[in-house]
């Protein structure tokens, strides 16, 4: 038996030969995204304020250090289009540049090569002749400025302005105001895809990207919280047709779950599961359990677009970086110690997440460099299989009392401590946990909504809802009547002015508990409630359903976790995880590991 070890505070990596386990992983090339994908993504170095000159010396950069160990793709993230000029923000409205035809186009003063309608092309060209992929991010649907300005609307076609039962569409036409981007909400908004003229407009768009040379596309602002299905698979099939190969991949990941993702992973390359994920431990810690649960229902390296789909743990922020939301570029050194980087490295390699490293380039330290080509942590992310949580370890922790006598206090995988609490929560409606809603009359004019878990136990104080339909503008009622006619506002007990929203007007962290909020009135989709008759509530933005959900709030914290993959020769690997701020030391029995064998083929059932 040979034994190969790679050691930290929080990881352990085995390697064992053991007989009868799965061959030599193959892969086919001509597949799109055969492999987890491999880059470099502008947003946790530069935020929104990337520049021309920045991006390309990043790639450069990119090409001889990194290239050689997978990463190819170079992504320019959010906002390419926005002036960077006093008064401009992530949330900033008017700031932006759009064509006739109402599509962002690159900011000309940062993208100097983009003027004269060039686009892309230019820098797409540089990125090619470095032996790069050259992507870019896109928000939901369509800008707030364009539908302000109510551009026409540009037939590929016919190259002209799109034209269908006797006149001529404009973006007023497909702009759905009350579905805008829940945390961009004066940037962007879904258009209406049972259109023609709305599908015109995402077609416009594509084309225009695969005529700059992109080769990935993140969409963001349209999965998770902000699920917009019927886009996404608009898109999906403007991609299946071009002839131009194009990853496609969605944002953000709040709330997601395996039932949700299930509808769309065979739709595109790769999605993330989490909220952003920056330098925090916490958020790192919060990717334990998710990709555990992704894992588990065989999601990893599922078909997808033209190829294979992706769990995505997010990029890695890493090295040289920014803040969230930030104004300013590269500031700043990766807040996670060197062993939390280790750890977040080798969880996102055993889950077989993308890898899009986020460090500013022109500053990447040798440490970071060697943990981001590690050659083990890059074989097992490329060529592994079987990757799941491994339940059969145990810890001791190190505690010594005042003479320094060591005093064993061990624990198991599942033992942990944890706090609760009770959040409203977002699910896909087809999870069983969802029917969980009834109707409670209160007298004849007066209704409610209960969680049924806490109505029927009467110990409990039940979480309750009052109904009333939404208080509407003159203004409103109109698209009331066309689009939520039947829809409710719910009222929390005791107030007539604080509604249940879906909504938050920022993105959020891995770490933070995603739940509905309750927030003043208003009218907008994230406030609008559907209950149906097998006790779902439906919330018209997302198409989401609520649950109540009881929160155990340290268990992402806590404990020690540990992963097992099969490598390409049959050979086991196997990582420990110390979750807890106190020194443990775990351990696994080598004939345990004979289980993986019983935990394969229950996987596979």
């Amino acid at each position: 038996m040979k034994i190969f070890a790679f050691t930290s505070l929080f990881f352990f990596t085995l390697v064992v030969s053991h007989r009868g386990l799965t061959e030599a992983l193959s892969t086919r090339q001509q597949e799109q995204a055969h492999l987890p994908p491999r880059g470099w993504n502008s947003y946790d170095s530069f935020s929104w304020t990337i520049s021309e000159e920045e991006f390309l010396q990043n790639a450069e950069i990119i090409s001889q250090k990194l290239l050689s160990h997978g990463y190819k793709y170079v992504v320019v993230d959010y906002l390419w289009y926005r002036r960077k000029v006093e008064g401009a923000y992530t949330n900033s409205l008017g700031y932006d540049v759009i064509d006739e035809w109402g599509r962002v186009i690159p900011d000309p003063n940062r993208w100097p090569s983009s003027r004269g309608g060039k686009g892309f092309t230019e820098v797409a060209k540089r990125v090619h002749d470095m032996g790069l992929k050259f992507g870019i991010h896109v928000m939901r649907g369509i800008s707030t400025q364009a539908v302000n300005a109510n551009s026409p609307i540009l037939d590929v076609f016919k190259g002209a302005a799109y034209e269908e039962s006797g006149r001529q569409w404009q973006a007023k036409d497909i702009g759905l105001r009350e579905r805008a981007c829940a945390w961009m909400s004066q940037g962007f908004m879904s258009v209406d895809t049972k259109l023609g003229a709305g599908r015109a407009f995402l077609r416009s768009l594509y084309y225009q990207y695969a005529e700059w040379g992109v080769d990935f596309v993140k969409h963001d602002c349209i999965f998770g919280d902000d699920l917009d299905v019927d886009e996404i698979s608009a898109v999906s099939e403007i991609l299946e047709k071009l002839d131009r190969p194009m990853l496609y991949s969605l944002s953000p990941g709040t709330s997601v779950t395996p039932t949700m993702a299930k509808d769309i992973s065979s739709l595109v390359n790769m999605y993330r599961i989490t909220g952003d994920d920056w330098d925090s431990w916490g958020d790192v810690a919060a990717h334990f359990n998710i990709s555990r649960d992704f894992a588990a229902t065989n999601m990893i390296g599922a078909n997808g677009l033209k190829g294979k789909s992706w769990p995505d743990l997010d990029m890695l922020p890493l090295g040289w970086l920014t803040d969230p939301g930030s104004n300013l570029g590269p500031h700043r050194k990766c807040n996670l110690t060197l062993d939390e980087q280790r750890t977040q490295m080798t969880l996102w390699s055993i889950a077989k997440s993308p890898l899009m490293f986020g460090g500013d380039m022109r500053k990447l330290d040798k440490k970071t460099y060697d943990l981001i080509t590690n050659p083990t942590l890059l074989e097992i992310n490329w060529f592994s299989a079987n990757n799941m949580e491994f339940p059969y370890i145990r810890g001791t922790e190190d505690l010594r009392n005042s003479k320094g006598v060591l005093i064993p206090q061990s624990k198991s995988l599942k033992d942990t401590d944890t706090l609760h609490k009770h959040v409203f929560n977002l699910i896909s409606c087809k999870e069983h946990r969802a029917k969980g809603w009834v109707i409670e009359a209160l007298n004849q004019d007066i209704e409610r909504i209960c969680w049924q878990d806490y109505f029927l136990k009467r110990h409990k104080l039940p979480v309750c809802l009052n109904k009333r339909k939404p208080l509407l503008t003159s203004d409103s009622e109109i698209i009331y009547k066309e689009n939520h006619q039947g829809k409710l506002h719910l009222l929390a007990t005791g107030t007539t002015d604080i509604c249940l929203d879906a909504s938050t007007n920022r993105k959020l962290a891995s770490h933070e508990l995603r739940s509905c909020s309750l927030s003043p009135c208003r009218w907008d989709a994230n406030q609008m409630w559907e209950l149906n008759f097998n006790g779902t509530l439906v919330n018209s933005y997302s198409g989401l359903c609520a649950t109540v959900k009881m929160v155990e709030g340290n268990d992402i914290y806590n404990g020690i976790r540990s992963w097992v993959a099969t490598g390409r020769q049959g050979e086991i690997y196997i990582s420990f995880f110390n979750l807890s701020p106190s020194r443990m030391i775990i351990s696994a029995k080598i004939s345990d590991l004979l289980k993986v064998d019983d935990l394969n083929e229950r996987v596979q059932v």
